[in-house]
Parts: C-alpha cells; sequence; structure tokens
C-alpha cells in the first residue's frame, strides 16, 4: 500500500464529495474517483476495490434520501431489485472468464447514442409518461441484463438504468432517479461482496472517500429533487458524452492506459 499523507487523503476525499454529487443524479461518477485511487499510488485491483468500498456508501445514501423523499417503490420493484443483483453476480462470475476488450471498443458508441436520446426526447421530464413495460417485464427483461454488463464492465450502468426508468417505465425526472439509484445501489453491493471476498480493499481511503461520498450524494440527490428534469438531463448527456471519450482515449495516455488496465483491457 503506498504512503498516503493527510493532504492526500483530503484530496481524495474532495474528489469522491464531487463524484458523489454527479454519481447520484447522473452515474459516472467513476470517471473521477477511478483515475484518483491509480494517482493516488493504488494498484488497478486495489483501486477497483477501494473505489467499491466508497461509492455503495454514496450511491446508498442517494438512494435513501430519494426514498425518504417518496421517489423510491420498493414494494413495486423489489423483482426488480432481484434480478439487478442476480445479474450483476454472474457478470462479476463471467468477467473472470471471458476478454472484455469487445466491449470497451462498443461502448463509446453506445454511450453517445445514450447521451443523444436524453438530449432529444421527450420521454424524461417532471411528468411521468406512458409505461412499455410493466414491473414484472421491466425485472425479467432489462434489469439482469444491465446488472450482468455492470459485473462485467461498469461504465455508464446509471446511465442506461436511467434510459431504461425513463424508455421503458415512463417514469418522471425524480422517480427515475430515484429507482435508477435503488437498482444501481444494489449492483454496487453485489459486486462489492465479490471484492470483500477478495480482501483487494486499502479500507482507511476507501472510508474516507465514502464519507465525502454520502456527502455528495446526498446534496446530488436534493439537487435531483430540487431541480428535476432541467438538472437530470444535461448532466445525464454530459456524463455519457464524457465516459465515452475516457474510453476512448488511448492505451498510450498516461490516465487513459491506468483506466483502460482497471477495467481488463490493457
Amino acid at each position: 500500500m503506498p504512503e498516503i499523507d493527510a493532504v492526500l487523503l483530503v484530496s481524495l476525499v474532495a474528489v469522491a464529495f464531487a463524484a458523489g454529487f454527479v454519481d447520484s443524479i447522473a452515474g459516472g461518477g467513476g470517471l473521477l474517483t477511478l483515475p484518483a485511487l491509480l494517482i493516488a499510488g493504488l494498484t488497478p485491483a486495489a483501486a477497483v476495490a477501494t473505489n467499491k468500498v466508497q461509492s455503495v456508501f454514496g450511491t446508498a445514501a442517494a438512494t435513501w434520501t430519494m426514498w425518504r423523499a417518496g421517489y423510491v417503490d420498493l414494494r413495486r420493484y423489489w423483482p426488480a431489485v432481484v434480478a439487478a443483483a442476480i445479474g450483476s453476480a454472474i457478470g462479476a462470475l463471467v468477467v473472470q472468464a471471458i476478454d472484455p476488450s469487445a466491449l470497451a471498443a462498443i461502448m463509446p458508441a453506445v454511450l453517445v447514442v445514450v447521451a443523444v436520446y436524453f438530449l432529444l426526447t421527450r420521454r424524461l421530464a417532471d411528468h411521468a409518461s406512458e409505461p412499455r413495460l410493466g414491473g414484472r417485464g421491466f425485472a425479467l427483461g432489462p434489469t439482469p441484463a444491465i446488472g450482468f454488463y455492470d459485473g462485467v464492465f461498469g461504465p455508464g450502468t446509471g446511465s442506461f438504468f436511467m434510459l431504461a426508468c425513463v424508455s421503458l417505465l415512463g417514469l418522471d425526472a425524480r422517480r427515475a432517479t430515484g429507482t435508477t439509484k435503488l437498482l444501481n445501489f444494489t449492483t454496487n453491493a453485489a459486486a462489492f461482496v465479490a471484492f470483500l471476498l477478495g480482501g483487494a480493499m486499502v479500507w482507511s481511503i476507501g472510508l474516507a472517500m465514502a464519507a465525502g461520498q454520502v456527502v455528495g450524494a446526498w446534496l446530488g440527490a436534493k439537487a435531483a429533487i430540487g431541480h428535476g428534469a432541467k438538472l437530470v438531463r444535461p448532466l445525464i448527456v454530459v456524463m455519457c458524452v464524457g465516459m465515452a471519450i475516457r474510453l476512448c482515449w488511448p492505451a498510450s495516455h498516461p490516465i487513459g492506459g491506468a483506466v483502460r488496465a482497471l477495467l481488463g483491457i490493457g
């Protein structure tokens, strides 16, 4: 483990705060925290595992805040929660036997498509639209697939859940954000357990960053509740484009190479 001085630790907590704020609204907080952990000197495996420590706390805080405000319907979507957990767990097992480089090649284009959808769609608004799937169809269809994707690869999971909640369930911006946080917390928790068994976390860093994540996620969730679609829409577009650009960075670039190493795509 690298030596972490107080200034560096405070910097990591500040990054986690910013990531928690953004992630609670649009996803993509790992764009900030993963490179920061690498720059701090953690190995790729330790950085990924430690990132899960703090991100699971952040998504829990955002989910709790949205639930308290009435935007998380666990009784209706508990089958989707179970499906997301199963999908993520299977993905975490499968990734050990496959090469995720094919996903790395297509994900920038997919993220750009998601960004364009949210830029143009009228379904993301402060009022609900006509659903195209019921709760059971949602649980059996896109939810385990996105959970599986999170277990295998990860970037953009929150954006994909948001896309599914808006386009298929017809949820308004606040309820879509709340449901997305619930599902993303579920997939994060499943991955956290897998990493916990592996024992690669740096707990001193992960728990310190978790404090920043919790505060940032709480404020981000409050902002999403207060501003609705006019805040959620542009942030999703920006984060999707940002993730696409990050994945396109060549391995020869210092941060690009580090991020690709984190993702196991060399």
